[in-house]
Formats: structure tokens, C-alpha cells, sequence
């Protein structure tokens, strides 16, 4: 399993040792979302409304130090998606249009209306891009933080990075499903328990750490990881054939691009090419809208939204702002 982001220690537990041990219950609400249920969280008031999509391996509450800030100024929505923490597991594959489409349908049923300004950190801003072309009128701005651009290298279990594109295997993308195939697990089945908070996972308040040791080691996380991993590099292929195509940019809404400072490609012969491919990456990411900002985070790694919360804040509130009074960002 390739995760985009955080690596855990872990050892193994049955199913009911593990429930009898640790519970949580939701921070908010179950929704139906194409059959099966989606947990999301909402708070704050106003308009329009903030939609906070994850990293790959990551659940709503890693949003913690952003969205209750947010919330000051408007509504904000947190999720998980269909098999993580919560949320009931959906259909495959975990394709993005499955897993926006599943999305939409959870914020209709929960009388969340649009327009929405989406925020999508690593894996995530591929989800975001990805709802925006589906529902492009839905969409009033966009915030990608620390997104992987659909040609950048990145280390992907190894020690040579690679683009996440040349894994797929050109398959075409179904219709979404508006039913859930998934089994629920047997009793006896055996989950991987992360015990150990690995940083900057360990900036977040104990008691969301003890929820993030509880969600990571439920029995369908890994399973779903792995699902979305599967397809992900289909996506990312997708993004890269229509680059620049109609409904592959994002016109004029307002966009902010957050990128960390270092790449982490430190102590190789070439890392300063792959840096200075990176940058120049996340740059085409601005380029996706002609009312956009790129920030590079000298302060901050991989998650900004843990390592540099105040930035994601700040950029989020501005983009709300512009959108808000159809005014173009501040260079």
C-alpha cells in the first residue's frame, strides 16, 4: 500500500479485542450518500461553504487545527470518505468520480448547497479538480495544499521517485454506482493496530490522536486505502492526457496553490533537477486558473494543514473572501 503521506508502527489485534478496547463516537453526522452512509462534520455558518477533502490514509479529523478557525468565518465541512473511520465502505473501484459523485450526493442529502470553495491537500486535490469538472457550477474557488501535480515525481516505496501516472494500466472509468458491494467484517478478522502517533501527527490534541489510533486500525481502512491507490494512478494519468482541455482548467475562480519549501529530495546527485521540477510543477497548478496565487511554505513539509496550520487558514479565508465578493485575490 502506498500512502502519500504518514507511516505508522503497528501490531495486530483481533476485531473484537480491538472494539471492546476503543470506540469513538461520530464528531458528526452519518448521511446517505448513493446507499450507503458517509460521516461528515459540519459547523460554523455562512456562505459559501468550505469543503475540506483528505490526503490519502487521512480522516476528517485531521482538519483539527484549520477547520474550527475557518468556521469563523463560514461553513466548513469535513468527511470521510466511503471506508474510513465512520463512513460506511462504498463501491469499487474507488474511482474519483466515484468517490465526488458519492460526495455530492452526501452534501444534497444533507441540504448543503452550494457554491463551495474546496480544499483538497496531496491525494485529495486530484478529488478536488476531479468534483470541479463534474460539477463545475457548483465550484466558487479552490485551494490545492501541498497537491502532487499529475508529472511530478514522488517516492513511492522505493528509493527512486517516479510519476504516479506511468502505474496505470488505461482503464476506463465506469459510471458511478449508487450501491455499496462491500461485506462488513467477520468477526474473526484481524487489523493492523498503529500504535505509535509518528509526527506531525502528533500536533493534533491527544484526544484526536487517540481517534486517529482508533480509525487507522479498523479493519476496512486498509482495504479501502489500497482500492483508492489502485485507481488513483488512472486519474492521475487522465489529468495529464486532457491537460489544459476545457473543463480540465479552472477559469477564473479564485485559486491558491500551497507548496512546501523542500521537496525532501535532499542528499541525492540529482535533487536539485527534481526541485526544481517540482516547483515548476506546482506553478502549472496555479496555472489552472487565471485568478490565482502560488505560495511556497518555507515553514512547512508534506502537511501544511498540521505543520503551518495558520497558512492553510489564512489562504482558505481569502479565497472564501474573493469568491464571497467576486473580487479577484491580492497579489
Amino acid at each position: 500500500m502506498h500512502k502519500y503521506g504518514l507511516a505508522f508502527i503497528c501490531v495486530i489485534l483481533s476485531v473484537n479485542s480491538l472494539t471492546a478496547q476503543t470506540s469513538f463516537p461520530p464528531t458528526g453526522k452519518l448521511v446517505v450518500a448513493g446507499g450507503h452512509l458517509l460521516h461528515i462534520n459540519v459547523i460554523g455558518k455562512g456562505s459559501p461553504t468550505v469543503i475540506l477533502e483528505n490526503g490519502s490514509g487521512d480522516f476528517s479529523f485531521i482538519w483539527s487545527l484549520v477547520q474550527p478557525e475557518v468556521a469563523k468565518t463560514t461553513r466548513v465541512v469535513s468527511y470521510d470518505r466511503a471506508g474510513y473511520a465512520w463512513s460506511e465502505s462504498g463501491p469499487t473501484p474507488r474511482t474519483s468520480r466515484q468517490i465526488t459523485f458519492e460526495l455530492h450526493e452526501a452534501l444534497h442529502n444533507a441540504g448543503i448547497k452550494p457554491p463551495y470553495i474546496l480544499v483538497g491537500q496531496s491525494f485529495g486535490g486530484f478529488l478536488v479538480r476531479a468534483f470541479a469538472r463534474y460539477y463545475p457550477k457548483e465550484v466558487a474557488g479552490m485551494v490545492l495544499v501541498e497537491a502532487v501535480q499529475e508529472d511530478q515525481r514522488i517516492f513511492m516505496g522505493g528509493d527512486t521517485p517516479k510519476r504516479i501516472r506511468d502505474f496505470a494500466k488505461g482503464r476506463t472509468t465506469p459510471a458511478p454506482k449508487t450501491f455499496s458491494t462491500a461485506q462488513p467484517p467477520t468477526s474473526n478478522e484481524t487489523v493492523t493496530l498503529h500504535t505509535e502517533i509518528d509526527p506531525p501527527l502528533d500536533k493534533l490534541p491527544d484526544s484526536v490522536q487517540k481517534m486517529q489510533i482508533w480509525a487507522q486500525s479498523q479493519p476496512q481502512f486498509v482495504r479501502t486505502v489500497q482500492a483508492e491507490m489502485d485507481w488513483s494512478p488512472e486519474d492521475v494519468a487522465n489529468l495529464y492526457q486532457n491537460k489544459g482541455r476545457p473543463g480540465y482548467t479552472l477559469g477564473n475562480i479564485p485559486l491558491i496553490v500551497l507548496t512546501r519549501g523542500a521537496g525532501g529530495y535532499e542528499g541525492r546527485a540529482d535533487s536539485a533537477e527534481l526541485e526544481n521540477e517540482r516547483l515548476a510543477l506546482q506553478k502549472e497548478l496555479a496555472a489552472l486558473s487565471t485568478n490565482s496565487k502560488h505560495i511556497i511554505d518555507k515553514n512547512s513539509g508534506h502537511n501544511i494543514h498540521l505543520e503551518d496550520p495558520q497558512m492553510v487558514i489564512d489562504s482558505i479565508k481569502e479565497v472564501v473572501e474573493a469568491a464571497r465578493h467576486k473580487k479577484p485575490l491580492k497579489k
